[in-house]
Parts: C-alpha cells; structure tokens; sequence
C-alpha cells in the first residue's frame, strides 16, 4: 500500500487553499478570500457525489487516474491561480447597489476558475480511501498526516517567499505524486508532470503578476510622486512595508484649535502598511517631534495626573511613549503584543530608529491581560491605533480587560479607552455597555458615576476611575474640551440638552431604519444616549443594534449588525463598515453550504442503486458524517480563538492549532485500524473522552491561560499541544470507524462527500454561534455533536454480512 502520492496531494492542497487565503487578504479584504475559500469543501463535497454515483467506473481506472490526476492538478492549480489574480473583483463595488451585480459575476468566476483544482484534488483523495476500503484507518491518516505537514510547511514558506508568490511552490509535490505511485503508468505521470510543470512555472514567472486592489490603503500613497517602499518584513501574519511619500503624517487626532494654541501640527512619519492597510506611524531618523501632544485628544489624563506612572497598551510605532514623555508621565511601560510592531519599536526598521529608551521606559510584548499587578499605574492609556493594528488586540477592550486594568489602577487612577465613531457613532455605546458590565462585576453599582466620555468628530475617549468623579476633575474636563473645541458625551451630572447650545462638533443621530437623519437641529446621538447606556435604560440604539458587552468568550468588537434583521442591513449595505461584512459573507456562505449540503444528502435518494447504502444504515449516516464534520471544526475553530488570546497572534495559533490537530487525529486514524473488529465500541471509547475534554476545557481552560500569560512562548506552545492531543488522537478514530462499514460500494464516496459537505457549513456556523452567543457555546455544540455521533454509529457492515449469510437459507426453502 503506497500512500506517499496521497501525502503529496493532501500537502500542496492545503497549501493551496492557504496561499489563496493569502492572496485574498493581501490584494482584497481576508473576508471575501474566505468567502471564496469555502469552495474547497465543496469541490470534495462534489467529487465524494462523482465517486458515488460513477464508483465502479473509475475504481477500474484507478491506475489510470492516479497517473493522470497529478499533472492535470498541477495545471489546474496554475490556471485557477491565474485567473484569480486577473479577475476585476471590487469589494466596495458589492456594497453598491448600482454596481453589485457585476461582482456577483466576478464571484462566480472565482468559483469557475478554483473549484476544478479542489474537485479533481478530492477526487484524489475519494479515489484513495477507495482503492484501500479495507485499510481506511492508515489512509485517512495519510490523509491528515499530508494536510498537517503541508500547513506547517505552508507557513514555514511565508517567512521567506512573499505572499503572493506561494502558489508556484505547491506545483512540484502535486507533480511528484503520479511518478511516485506505484502503478504501470508512472512514467507516462512522469514526463507529463515535467511538461506541466515546466509550462505552468512559466505562466507564473512570465504571465500576469499579482498586486494590490486600488481600494487597498496602500494604492494611493504607494502611486504617489517619488514613493518609496524603504523596508518590507515577509511573514506569516502578514506582508510588512515600510512606505515614504509625502501624504505620511503622525494619524492622531488633534484639536482645530490647535494653530490658536501656539501648537504645530502633526509631524511627517514613514507609514507602516500591514497586508496593505496601515496600521502606524513610524518616526523618521531624528529627534521624534512631539510638540502637538498638548492639543491631542488623549492628552487629558496627564493633564489631570502630572508625572503619571503610565501604561501604555499599544505604542503606536514609538510615537505614542514621546507623547507621554512630552506630558510629563514619570515612568512608562510600553506594552505591544504585536510580534512585529514589538521588534520594530525596540529595533527599528529600515531608516527608522529603535525607540528610545529609557530606564524608566519600559517595553515588553506581553498582552494588556497579563499584567496582574495590583495599584501600579496612575493612567492605564489604550493607544488610538491598538484595536486595528491586530485582530487579536479586540481582548483589550472585553469586559475582564477593563477589570484588570482597573485593579492595576493606583488610587485616584484613570483608564482611557479610544473608540472611533469614523464609520459607526454606536461603537462608543457599545463601549460604554462593556464599561457598565465591568464596574457592575467589580460591584461599583454608581455606574454612570465612574465614567467620563468626551470627543472631536472622528474619536471619543471613556475615562474610567474606580474613585467617583470629583466636581474638580469634571471641571477640568470642561476646560480641556472648551480650549480645544472637543465635545462632553457625559460626565456626572451631565445634561445633554444644554450641551447642544455649545457643540462644537455636530453628530446628528441617523436612524438605520430608515437611513435618515432624525436630528432638527445640532445634536450629539452619543451623548443623547450615553447615560441610558451607562444606567441599563433600554435605548434607540439597543433595539437597532448589538449593544452587548465585549467579553473574552465574544471578542468580536466590530459585531453590532442585528443578523435578525438581515433585510433592514441588506439596505443600508453600502454605509456598513467593512469590518461588519464578515458577518453578512458568513450568512452568505452558510446559505451556500446548507444547500450544497442538502443537495449531497439527497444522493441516495436520487440514485440509490449506485449508491447501493442499506437502509438500515441511511439515516443513521446521515446523521453520524455530518456530525463528526461539525464537531471536528467546532472544535478546532474554538481553539484557534483561544490560542491566539493566548499566544497573542492568529496565525501562529492557527498553525500550531492546525497541525498539532491534524498529526494527533491522523495517529488516531492508525489506531483505529486496531479496532475494526469491534467498531461501536471504538467510537464509544473516543466519544467519552472528547465529552471529558470538552468538560474539562469548558472548566479550565480560561483559568490557565490568564495564569500562563507571562510564560515563554515555547512553553506555552508545549502546553497547548498537550492540551490538544488526547482530544485529537480521539477526533481521528470515528470517521474512519464509520467508513470501514460501508465496504466497498458508492457508498463510502457518498459519506466522503457528506463530511466534506458540512465542513463547509461548519465554519461560517461556528463563526455565527460565536459571534451571537459566544465560542463557549461552539465548544459545548461540539461535544453534543460527538455525543450523537456516538448515538447513530451506522453499524451497517453486520446487515451485508447478515443478508449474505441468509441469502443461501432463503433460496433453498
């Protein structure tokens, strides 16, 4: 049994659909590239309903198309990567009414130009389990084994080779897997593997090159006169370049009086440009010039507090510690979880210096949430950049963030949370729910009483104190914003009413509704709301949106669309943040997927005798594939969320998560091999100690990872992958167990193409649960789906051996 050429093909197929989640998130928005990225289960959804339905046809060229497949993989992966890079796809076009059918098209020609490389990959991969029906455990661990290996070496590549040059990589070990094959047609693989590759290479050096979209960040400042690109960093969590052009200025927001202050503007910077979107400002060669500092929006606490003992979460490049040094903070902390940001500020990048350090400066790459330090700070400042510089840096704005910072907080201390109203005015509100929910759980019950907010047109900053606000500080509030023309949204004792006489920057309140303003005269819709918010009082904007807290079990801080009000969003699809549209491409997909889905289930309905499932057996496999596909994802979709709290960054989680997965449930599957004479039993054994785990991780898993923070990333990395392994060794061993009882008819393709199927639906429904109750609740669906899985085990092989035996009886009566 040769299942080298297997371990090829499910390699580079991996690696395939990770350089095109790549592409996507380099040139486009990450959230259409996994829009599109979904097709990969469907293209093996489709090849299991092609090996079912056409079984004994290509199970007797199986030779033939184990020779074949490899060379026309290695095309096809070429030729969809090629027509992916040359399709006209505009995101922000799909948000036009007027022009969103057009992209429509563009979508279709994604799927058209991708879907042949996944179905003919899982063609493959079918072909394989069936041509080895009566080893199925070692070749689903083949299987994963190749899948595992090809996301580590997938992402081992991104240190070294750009983003979009991935894809010409993966061509060599689709091509070495039909000469590797052990069958009389090698040779013949060989030679057309050569000439594929040789001509697809060339396609890729010689053809059409990928580049950033015009709508990306970068496009216009890089296409400005005299641009530079000084310095770029390849990785796996993204492509890093270092741009100097004239539009480059320090993004931070300062007040329009700061010129009748005596103060200067914002200075030039070198812009740092992540996937194409900017994430800071760095400073160029020299003294960093801070002079603009005293006329920033962030600039009160220290005004308030003189010689403050800072934390700052997020350093903004090197630029935000000048800041505060600027304003006479005593001893800084910098804390900059982002790995990259991290080494820039205390190395630099190019032309631009390593921060200056100081021995009172101190910078560490840790997360907000490690510091355990109680009454140490005097200012606790979350820097205006943070939230968007990483995705993983939403947990510093949860509920229990907010309730560690305030205990870091020396008496008489302040918090400040930055929120922009640049695209949605109601993220402030959703922020001040998630400030009421943390002082309601410290048992501070004066909620509104602890709480000033106050803003400029494009940001709000909410001070929080564990000491009630005094008529003095409020006094000095008043005096900060008047001076600088920023506008009060609440304090106590504020009345909202009066504030209109004297705003400075109007924010009339618009209802989504009915997509107008609703505002007569100036208003601010945030400080009309804001003490309601802070009280608990039901709001305008509660019944529009999703006001809910920020929590480490929901870290969604851009998910405040209603989903049940899915008509009134489609409406008003074209003012929606692109930060919301992730939710709208999952509820897309997941309608895709339930009907691909649905369309798979009814195989054997439509052609039974190909399928020849005995119908002792159907309902039960209905029920047990499509579990075992939702609970594996449901899983590791959780765990790639709480490693990435826990490591700090998304991509090193979704590897270790990824592979560690992968390899221990492939060596599951070889154990399953162990267990063909006594299959239920097998599956029974696995299920109870996945339902232990899933307990036990529901329980503990939260508590170890605050206590672990400060650990070393190896040692964290070690204690995951024991965390992982006993519930993966255990994941391997049901799906092949179900398998070895369909035998050898259409009915195993048919049960291939079922999994396949609903890992398509279960990624943008563990994404929706996660989102709208949280990922504890994607863990708990997890483990009832193995605990039905358990229930409905297809014991079908027992009913053919049963029906052949009674066979003979019955004839001779």
């Amino acid at each position: 049994m040769n299942l080298l050429p297997l371990f090829l093909v499910s390699f580079a197929t991996v690696g395939y659909e990770t350089a095109l989640t790549r592409y996507f998130a380099i040139a486009k928005w990450s959230e259409y590239g996994y829009w599109v990225i979904s097709m990969v289960m469907v293209g093996f959804a489709f090849s299991g309903v092609a090996l079912a339905l056409w079984r004994d046809a290509l199970a007797r060229r199986a030779d033939r198309l184990f020779a074949a497949l490899p060379p026309v993989l290695v095309i096809a992966a070429a030729l969809g990567y090629h027509f992916t890079i040359v399709n006209p796809f505009n995101p922000l076009q799909l948000q036009n009414p007027v022009t969103w059918a057009d992209q429509l098209w563009n979508i279709a020609g994604y799927y058209a130009a991708l879907l042949p490389f996944f179905f003919l990959a899982g063609l493959f991969i079918g072909l394989s389990f069936i041509r080895y029906s009566d080893r199925i455990g070692p070749v689903y661990a083949a299987d994963l084994a190749g899948a595992g290996a090809g996301a580590a070496g997938i992402l081992a590549l991104m240190y070294v080779v750009q983003g979009f040059h991935l894809v010409p990589f993966l061509l060599l070990p689709l091509a070495l897997a039909g000469p590797l094959a052990r069958n009389p047609y090698r040779r013949v693989s060989g030679g057309a593997a050569v000439l594929a590759l040789v001509a697809c290479e060339a396609l890729m050096v010689f053809g059409p090159q990928a580049a950033y979209n015009e709508f990306k960040a970068i496009y216009a400042p890089l296409h400005t006169p005299d641009a530079k690109v000084l310095a770029s960093i390849v990785s796996p969590r993204g492509e890093y370049q270092l741009l100097d052009d004239f539009t480059e200025r320090v993004d931070t927001d300062i007040s329009n009086n700061a010129g009748m202050m005596g103060i200067p503007g914002p200075p030039r910077s070198f812009g740092l440009y992540k996937d194409g979107n900017r994430i800071a400002s760095l400073p160029m060669p020299g003294p960093i010039d801070t002079g603009y500092a005293g006329a920033a929006l962030d600039a009160l606490p220290y005004l308030m507090i003189p010689h403050a003992r800072t934390m700052l979460i997020g350093g903004s490049g090197g630029f935000r510690p000048a800041e505060v040094r600027r304003l006479a903070a005593s001893q800084v902390r910098v804390l900059e979880p982002e790995p990259e940001l991290y080494r820039i500020l205390r190395s630099g990048m190019g032309a631009v210096p390593g921060a200056e350090i100081r021995p009172d400066l101190k910078v560490t790459n840790l997360s907000p949430l490690a510091d355990t330090r109680a009454n140490v700070y005097d200012v606790i400042d979350v820097s205006s950049d943070f939230l968007d510089a990483a995705e993983t840096n939403a947990t510093a704005f949860s509920k229990e963030a907010l309730v560690g910072y305030m205990r870091m907080l020396a008496p008489n201390g302040i918090v400040s949370i930055p929120v922009s109203i640049r695209d949605f005015p109601v993220y402030a509100l959703r922020m001040l729910s998630t400030v009421r929910s943390a002082l309601l759980s410290m048992g501070i019950t004066d909620v509104p009483g602890h709480v000033l907010a106050y803003r400029s047109a494009w940001d709000v900053r909410i001070l929080i104190t564990r000491d009630a606000w005094s008529p003095q500080r409020i006094a000095e509030a008043r005096t900060f914003c008047d001076d600088r023309s920023f506008d009060i949204v609440w304090y106590p004792g504020f009345d909202a009413a009066k504030a209109r006489a004297d705003l400075y920057n109007d924010l009339p309140a618009v209802s989504f509704d009915k997509g107008e303003v609703t505002a007569s005269g100036p208003d601010d819709a945030i400080a009309d709301e804001a003490k309601a918010e802070l009280s608990g009082q039901p709001t305008t904007s509660d019944r529009q949106f999703n006001l809910s807290p920020i929590t480490l079990d929901r870290p969604f801080f851009y998910a405040v669309l209603r989903l049940d009000r899915l008509g009134t969003i489609l409406k008003r699809l074209e003012i929606l943040p692109q930060q919301e549209i992730g939710a709208l491409v999952n509820v897309a997909v997941l309608a895709q997927a339930a009907v691909i889905a649905v369309l798979v289930l009814l195989v054997p309905v439509l052609a039974p005798k190909r399928i020849r499932v005995p119908r002792a057996g159907l309902l039960r496999s209905v029920i047990y594939f499509p579990a075992l596909a939702l609970g594996f994802l449901f899983i590791e979709i959780y765990l790639i969320e709480k490693a990435s709290f826990w490591f700090g960054d998304r991509i090193s989680s979704f590897a270790v998560v990824l592979t560690g997965m992968l390899v221990f449930s492939g060596l599951g599957s070889l154990l399953s091999d162990r267990m063909t004479a006594w299959p239920r039993a097998g599956v029974g054994i696995a299920v109870l100690v996945v339902l232990a785990w899933c307990a036990g991780v529901y329980v503990l898993l939260q508590p170890v990872m605050l206590a672990t923070m400060e650990w070393s990333m190896a040692t964290r990395v070690g204690l995951l992958l024991m965390v992982i392994a006993p519930a993966s060794i255990c994941l391997g061993m049901p799906f092949p167990l179900g398998l070895g009882q369909a035998g050898s008819t259409g009915f195993l393709p048919w049960a291939w193409g079922l999994n396949g199927a609903f890992s398509v639906v279960a990624t943008p429904l563990a994404n929706l649960i996660a989102r709208e109750a949280g990922f504890s609740w994607v863990l708990l669906c997890s483990a009832a789906l193995y605990g039905t899985a358990w229930l409905t085990f297809p014991a079908m092989r027992k009913t053919r051996v049963w029906q052949e035996i009674a066979a003979p009886s019955h004839a001779a009566e």
